[in-house]
């Protein structure tokens, strides 16, 4: 939940300006781990079918609907029920920090709360980028990580991405560099929300659009990017069969685990350079 890491959520600005930095670096190489895919695509699925209820609030907190629903996601798995604040019912007085909020008469009252009474994220400057955004959510969550070690990713941000390994508070003060957050960060999340729906790139498109697909150079210098990774696949029996567009989604990712098996090799479901050659070696002889 919000502030569950017991810190202040301010730094100076040129700590500040260091944390949206390696935030901006983690972006565009972060690899979503395969085995999160299929959760990660019902869930953004489910965001984007909000979208109304989420733009509603942007004229009262200033707050871009994508971040809303992410915190939604991230606080209470987006019930309806409970305050993106910490997860508590927002109808009776909220008992986690922020503890003494509410009662309020709606989702959407408690929501203009939580993002502004108590987190004045009207007042960010850096919503024109993905990293500032990104940044600001990892504030909303608190800043113990970045605070305890610059290099310690957020897994409230990072997790199911090859940019956070393990280390999580489990309450507050209280952290645990055991623990592994299974929950979607927000940055593979709205990466899948980017790719399920175009026009979020249209409303930000200063944002940029979601991390590069994967691409690779064989030893001959021909670049094999992933409409030829696709291309590949299609003839070795990708089931549905690929549309050759270049894009990440759940389709290729299942139909590469599916040929790196076959192959016998490690099934990551990431395009790397053993399964370049494997592929070479089968479609081209």
């Amino acid at each position: 939940c919000a502030w569950n890491c017991g810190t202040l959520h301010t730094m100076n600005s040129a700590d500040l300006a260091n944390l949206i930095e390696a935030n901006a670096s983690r972006w565009p190489t972060m690899a979503i781990d395969f085995d999160a895919v299929p959760l990660m695509s019902q869930a953004a699925s489910r965001l984007i079918a909000a979208r109304d209820r989420y733009e509603s609030l942007f004229a009262q907190t200033r707050v871009p609907w994508p971040i809303i629903a992410l915190i939604h996601e991230r606080e209470c798995s987006q019930n309806w029920n409970c305050s993106i604040a910490q997860g508590d019912p927002w109808n009776a007085v909220s008992i986690h920090v922020p503890a003494g909020r509410g009662p309020f008469q709606s989702w959407e009252e408690a929501a203009v709360d939580a993002l502004v009474a108590c987190e004045h994220m009207d007042q960010w400057a850096h919503w024109d980028s993905v990293a500032g955004a990104l940044t600001r959510l990892e504030m909303y969550n608190g800043l113990g990580y970045a605070l305890m070690n610059p290099a310690q990713p957020s897994p409230y941000v990072w997790a199911r991405t090859d940019q956070y390994v393990s280390g999580k508070y489990v309450a507050d003060h209280d952290y645990d560099p055991h623990v592994i957050d299974s929950q979607e960060g927000c940055g593979p999340l709205l990466a899948c929300m980017m790719n399920q729906d175009p026009t979020i790139l249209e409303d930000f498109p200063s944002w940029g659009p979601p991390p590069a697909q994967p691409s690779l150079t064989a030893p001959d210098g021909v670049v094999c990017d992933t409409r030829w990774l696709q291309t590949c696949l299609n003839p070795l029996g990708a089931t549905p069969p690929l549309t050759v567009d270049g894009g990440w989604g759940l389709h290729t990712m299942t139909a590469l685990r599916a040929y790196q098996t076959s192959a016998g090799l490690a099934a990551s479901g990431r395009y790397n350079v053993p399964t370049l050659a494997s592929l070479q070696k089968t479609v081209l002889g």
